[in-house]
Order: C-alpha cells, then sequence, then structure tokens
C-alpha cells in the first residue's frame, strides 16, 4: 500500500505582487513583487524544481530561463490576515480565520497589563525612560515593545532563563495577552544572560514605543526559548490539532514549529534551509499516514536584509533541496509548495510587503488542473482536513475536489 502524506512547503515570504488592497491595507506595498525584484537583477535565475511545479504559471510570465509548464497545477492565494506577519499566516494557513488585531503602542497598555498582572498575584513595578514606561514581573520579566515587527503590532515578554524559568515567563505572558489586542503576544529567553544584558539592550523608537532589542538582549545565544501568543488564535479549530486528535500523524518543521501549536505531534524547530529541506525528506520516509509542513524561513530573512543576491542563493539551495522531497512522493501523496507573505528586497525598507503567494500542486499524474486566485491561505488548511476526512477547521475553502482526480 502507498503511503498517503500531504506535504506543505512554505517558502517565507516569497511573494508573486501586490494585493489589490495593499496601497489602503499597507501604504507603499502596492509596487511590491518579490520574484519580480530578484528576476530584475537575476534575469537568469534558475530553478527546475520550482519550473516544473509551475512557478512562472503562478507568476504569470515566463522569465528568461523559467517557462510556464502546461502541466503544472497551479494557483495563488490572498492573505485574509491583516497586514503581512508571518505568524498570523501560518495560523491562517492551519485554518483560522483572522481577527483584525489593533496597533497600538505599549504606552496605551502598560497600565491595564499592570493592574492585570498585579490582580492576578505577581510581583509588579514600572520601567522608565525618556517619559514612556513599561512592566517589570516578578524580577525578570519585561513586557514592552516588540522593536522588530512594525511597531504597534506586537508586545515582547523576554527574560534570562537561567533566573526565571520558561514556564514561568510564560504563565506572565498568556495573563498579559489576556487583555492587549496586538496580533501577538512574543514570550522569549535565552541562558547565559541577565537582567543587565537587558537594561543593555533597552531602546525608544519614534518617541513612543519602547523595548528591549532582542538582538542585542543576549536571548538568542543560547538556550533559546519562545512561544508567539496571536490575538483570536484557538489551536482546537486548526488542522494540527484536528488531524492530531484522529490519531494521524502531524510533523512541522522549521519556524513553522515554534509558531503553530501542534501538542501531540512532532515539532522540529531549524532555520538553515537546506537542513530544512532535508528533514522534510526524512520525516517523510518516516511517516506511512500524515501531515507536514515545513516554513523556508532563510528566504524571509533574505527579503528582510534587502539582498537580492541573498535571495537568490537561498531560492537555489531550496530548490536543489526539492530534489529528495519529490522523490518520496508517492502516487497517493499531495505536495503543496507556497508563502506566507511578500517580503520584497527593492521595496526600499525591510518589512513585509502584502503580496499574493504562489500554490505549486503536485498530485500522482494530476496534471493542468489551476485551482484558481483563493481568498484565504485557510484553503490549504481545508484542503488538509478534506483530504483526510475530518472535520474542517475554522476557515477555508478546499481545493482538494479540484485535484482528487
Amino acid at each position: 500500500m502507498n503511503k498517503r502524506r500531504f506535504i506543505v512547503v512554505v517558502l517565507d515570504g516569497f511573494g508573486m505582487g501586490a494585493m489589490a488592497d495593499a496601497a489602503v491595507v499597507r501604504p507603499g506595498d502596492e509596487t511590491a513583487g518579490t520574484l519580480r525584484s530578484i528576476l530584475e537583477d537575476y534575469p537568469d535565475l534558475y530553478l527546475p524544481n520550482l519550473e516544473k511545479l509551475g512557478l512562472m504559471n503562478c507568476y504569470g510570465k515566463d522569465s528568461n530561463r523559467m517557462k510556464f509548464n502546461p502541466d503544472a497545477n497551479y494557483g495563488r492565494s490572498e492573505l485574509r490576515h491583516f497586514g503581512a506577519d508571518t505568524f498570523m499566516g501560518h495560523q491562517e494557513i492551519m485554518g483560522t480565520n483572522p481577527k483584525k488585531p489593533e496597533v497600538q503602542p505599549f504606552q496605551e497598555k502598560v497600565d491595564i497589563v499592570y493592574k492585570h498582572l498585579k490582580d492576578n498575584g505577581y510581583k509588579v513595578e514600572y520601567k522608565e525612560k525618556d517619559g514612556l514606561r513599561y512592566v517589570v514581573c516578578e524580577d525578570y520579566v519585561t513586557i514592552a515593545d516588540n522593536l522588530e515587527a512594525d511597531l504597534g503590532m506586537c508586545y515582547n515578554v523576554t527574560a534570562p532563563l537561567d533566573y526565571c524559568p520558561f514556564e514561568k515567563e510564560l504563565e506572565i505572558a498568556r495573563c498579559a495577552r489576556e487583555v492587549v489586542t496586538v496580533g501577538r503576544v512574543i514570550c522569549f529567553g535565552g541562558t547565559g544572560n541577565n537582567m543587565q544584558d537587558l537594561w543593555n539592550a533597552e531602546e525608544v523608537r519614534d518617541g513612543k514605543f519602547i523595548g528591549i532589542a532582542s538582538a542585542k538582549s543576549k536571548s538568542y545565544e543560547q538556550g533559546y526559548q519562545c512561544l508567539h501568543l496571536g490575538y483570536g488564535v484557538d489551536k482546537n479549530v486548526q488542522a494540527p490539532t484536528i488531524l492530531t486528535r484522529n490519531n494521524i500523524e502531524c510533523t512541522l518543521i522549521g519556524k513553522v514549529a515554534d509558531i503553530v501549536a501542534n501538542d501531540m505531534g512532532t515539532s522540529i524547530s531549524c532555520v538553515p534551509t537546506a537542513e530544512c529541506m532535508k528533514l522534510t525528506a526524512e520525516a517523510m520516509r518516516k511517516m506511512d499516514y500524515g501531515f507536514i509542513c515545513t516554513n523556508v524561513q532563510e528566504t524571509d530573512l533574505a527579503g528582510h536584509s534587502q539582498s537580492t543576491t541573498e535571495y537568490k542563493h537561498i531560492l537555489e539551495i531550496a530548490d536543489e533541496g526539492f530534489n529528495e522531497v519529490l522523490n518520496e512522493l508517492t502516487s497517493e501523496d499531495v505536495l503543496v509548495v507556497m508563502a506566507d507573505h511578500g517580503n520584497d528586497p527593492k521595496i526600499g525598507s525591510s518589512r513585509h510587503t502584502r503580496e499574493m503567494v504562489p500554490l505549486m500542486i503536485r498530485h500522482g499524474d494530476l496534471k493542468g488542473v489551476n485551482v484558481g486566485l483563493r481568498k484565504s491561505l485557510s484553503d490549504v488548511g481545508a484542503s488538509v482536513c478534506d483530504y483526510f476526512e475530518v472535520e474542517e477547521p475554522d476557515n477555508g475553502e478546499s481545493f482538494w475536489p479540484l485535484i482528487n482526480k
């Protein structure tokens, strides 16, 4: 009997052109085009596996070396979540119907968070700089603005884990999450650092945002742990929880392992692209029946670095990694290669871009099927659940009937 798996590979930040609403929802993104920008600088870029899977079909035109494939199964998807966010993009992929978060400097919530923590029995104090305040809880846990994402979209909860166990920090983060409506509360920390390292990383931005700059806090250097707490995210109506609740294996690889709940499955954190692709093939060999989702994060990091050279390099590594993945496919398997948003390295900033994303689909001998422009990334999660004949997730319209031929 053939193995039967549904595999999703997310090339993080690999957009196919601005969404129609970009000028309104995310001004400045209306000119975005991640793949276009890479091809402008590298017109002879050649990604043979992605070309066969239908990359240029998704893009809408040929390049110098890559052509439309009449046998490819493909489509594109819009983003339903507000903005262009990796965390919410992956929640959406898994079947969440995104709620629109508020954009608020932590200053607008600092007193509410302080009071809620104190009312729940925690020791709480304010820390102030340049007239801006944030919260320190239980001596070692800071709660303040995230300075890496779009300002006002996320709050960070940071602690040195030699002094405060991650479990306790996470308990505090969950308490703060109860009274804030920004997109994410990100709870993280590492070992080997201390509170002085956090104070040294304190920064003020634009006169109204204050936080601990995560890269300067030394949290990443050793013993790093992290969990993202999203607004309006319920793991119980997402594909991984639904599948594992039905005794169907679920393996998450790469950044998706850090940001999507998979309590009863296998989650493998990983960043290097070649390793992520290798782990995907290994997971396929071990799994007879189940779901695998891999996030290739380094494409997104290349976009953040505003380097088409680095982006091209990572795409070539990923494309080579598909050799092994494609060789493992059975006639029953479904492979979807997609993205979660754009990250145009030539847009003039290091932030994500609100772009449509590709859907490249391989299933047995199926050829030439266009699943159209999907209105939500959740159509992937809905298709996964439909494929395994389990209950639907919170959101999404399955395209499994279109490819089940």
